[in-house]
């Protein structure tokens, strides 16, 4: 059972049939129309963003697999700000501030590539990353969030699985 697989990078809930992925797919015999719909159903909460996706076709059977990356956390807190670019000296400059519900999206959103073993945890690491590009949370920094999180338990009813 042999598979081929196509890798491509697509700004989310918009694939076509054209290039790249329609030329990639032709020669596989797949359903094209099914695929794109699949991979826009797929990738709609990343709209405006390029997103990896990964079409894993079995040969024999003209079965698909679709596998969505998703674009680093760093692109997500800038989306969700409407920031163009992270602050140039974090310690000393503010560019935005996440709510704890835009947090909680972007750790599910990656929630697949984080190592957080529950919504807290990849939370924590999220805010890390707001920490090192000036972007405060509920008014806090990154590293003080995680703070009052851990010691405090301030956040534990919004950061409950």
């Amino acid at each position: 059972m042999a598979k081929q697989t196509v890798d491509v990078l697509i700004e989310g809930g918009k694939a076509t049939a054209a290039p790249p992925l329609g030329p990639a797919l032709g020669p596989m015999k797949v359903n094209i129309g099914q695929v794109v719909a699949s991979i826009n159903e797929k990738t709609k909460d990343f709209k405006g963003m390029q997103v990896p996706v990964k079409v894993i076709v079995d040969d024999e059977t003209k079965d698909f697999e679709i596998k969505i990356g998703t674009p680093p956390a760093s692109g997500l807190i800038k989306k969700e700000l409407g920031l163009k670019k992270a602050a140039g000296n974090p310690l000393t400059e503010n560019v935005g501030d996440l709510t704890i519900e835009q947090l909680i999206k972007i750790a599910n959103m990656k929630a697949d590539a984080l190592l957080g073993k529950n919504l807290k945890m990849r939370a924590h690491e999220i805010a890390g990353t707001c920490n090192a590009m000036g972007v405060s949370i509920d008014g806090l920094k990154g590293i003080d969030f995680i703070k009052a999180s851990k010691k405090d338990g301030k956040y534990d009813s919004q950061l409950k699985d």
